[in-house]
Parts: C-alpha cells; structure tokens; sequence
C-alpha cells in the first residue's frame, strides 16, 4: 500500500520511498480528492510498470478447469522474491439477460463447493484461455441459452461491461461481464450441461433484485458484481423507492 507523507513524498508503508518524484509539499494542501486519487493513480501506474519475474514455478495438481502452482516471484515493489500458491482458472464470462418488459433473469444453481443453492446470474468458463472477442461473446450467448432457455432477439445487443478479477488474493480467474438486451425465450428447449444443477430460471424486476441483495438472498460474488457494474453506468437502477 502506498501512503502521501506530509511532506508530500509518496512512500510505501514500511517508510520506504517509491520510486517515483516527490510532490511538492506546498501543493499537498490545495490538492482535491480527485487530484489526490490522480497522483496516487499515476504512482500505482509507474510501480506497476516494473518488473514482475517468476523466478521458479512448482506444479501441483492440473485437469482441464484448473492448475496449482507455487511461484517464486519478483515484483516491481518488492525486489526480494515471495513465494505464493496460484491457482490458475481460465476466464469466464458473466451475463445480466434483460427481457423487453425489464425483468432480469436470474437462475437458482446448486453449488457443491458450498453446499447451498443459489441465485445468480448465468456465468460459464471460456474453454480457451487466451479466447477472442469473438469467442468470448459466443461463449457468453451460448451460456445464456443453455443456462436460461433465452436468447438474443433479432434486435438485440450483447454489450461488454469490462472485466474483473473474482479473487486476485490466489487465483488469476478473470471474468467478462455483459448485458444482453433484449433476451426472448428459445423455440428450442436448451441442452444444458451435464455436471449442472439448475433449480429454476425465473425473471425478477430490477426492485426485487434490490430487496434480494439487501436481504443477503443474492450472496454470489459474480451476481452481486455485475450488479454494480450495471448500476453505476446507469443502465440498472437499485435505489430504494421512495
């Protein structure tokens, strides 16, 4: 973590300097938040821009979902190397389907790994990892037909929201948010995966979204993501009604 000193010198916790230019102490006091975020930004930025080198790497385990590794790793902060437990996933796609009257759809999966069923939004992995656009969005139109029994209208649009890391404390899994809008039920019945295990598909309005993630109904890091993603551009509304 980096911290502006009260002389204005950006630093790392452990008192060290980073490797950066001072900022003049006379300008420390007229600096808004914005500007200070912008500083701060910049000097993440040019530490980022280092050096990252793995030194050694020790697999552990592998299949076709997954890979375990121990690296050895430099980084531009922190010469000295670490050792760290990787688990390298390949990337996924994470899709809010929005039908022509509003209603999001929502499927309830069963989850081993936590021993509970949940709502979420469909999501699946991207069998290449180094995918395409191109294949990204087929993936992520593809899980929407075999997870929701919907698809794409002819007028409608898959829109790309950017993408997040689910949990960059072990794993390097990256996921693709998307809208897609409007979505109407397939005339074909969706031939779903085998190892899933969904409950039901059903459409919620954008008010009992809010009251599910209030109410801790909605608790999948995924869903509870592309929600905030939705919500700060604008194109999904969670106020409270008055």
């Amino acid at each position: 973590m980096r911290r502006l000193s009260e002389n204005g010198t950006i630093g790392l916790n452990d008192g060290r300097p980073a490797v950066v230019s001072a900022v003049p102490s006379g300008l420390i006091g007229d600096l808004e938040f914005c500007a200070l975020r912008t500083v701060h930004a910049l000097v993440i930025k040019i530490v980022a821009a280092g050096n990252w080198k793995t030194i050694s790497s020790e697999r552990h385990f592998a299949d076709r979902n997954l890979e375990v590794v121990t690296d050895h790793v430099q980084t531009p902060a922190r010469p000295d190397a670490r050792s760290w437990t990787i688990v390298h996933r390949k990337p996924a796609v994470v899709i809010a389907p929005i039908t022509r009257d509003g209603k999001i759809i929502l499927i309830r999966q069963e989850r081993i790994p936590i021993g509970q069923a949940i709502w979420e939004m469909p999501l699946g992995q991207i069998d290449d990892h180094d995918g395409s656009e191109a294949k990204i969005k087929d993936t992520a139109l593809r899980e929407v037909r075999e997870e929701t029994g919907y698809e794409l209208a002819p007028n409608g649009e898959l829109i790309s929201l950017g993408y997040f890391f689910s949990s960059p404390g072990f794993t390097d899994e990256r996921g693709y948010f998307f809208l897609a809008r409007p979505v109407q039920p397939c005339a074909k019945s969706p031939e779903r995966d085998e190892g899933e295990s969904i409950l039901d598909c059903r459409g919620f309005t954008s008010e009992e979204i809010r009251c599910m993630i209030a109410e801790n109904e909605i608790r999948d890091a995924n869903t509870l993501g592309i929600c905030a993603t939705l919500t700060a551009r604008g194109l999904l509304s969670l106020a409270p009604r008055p």
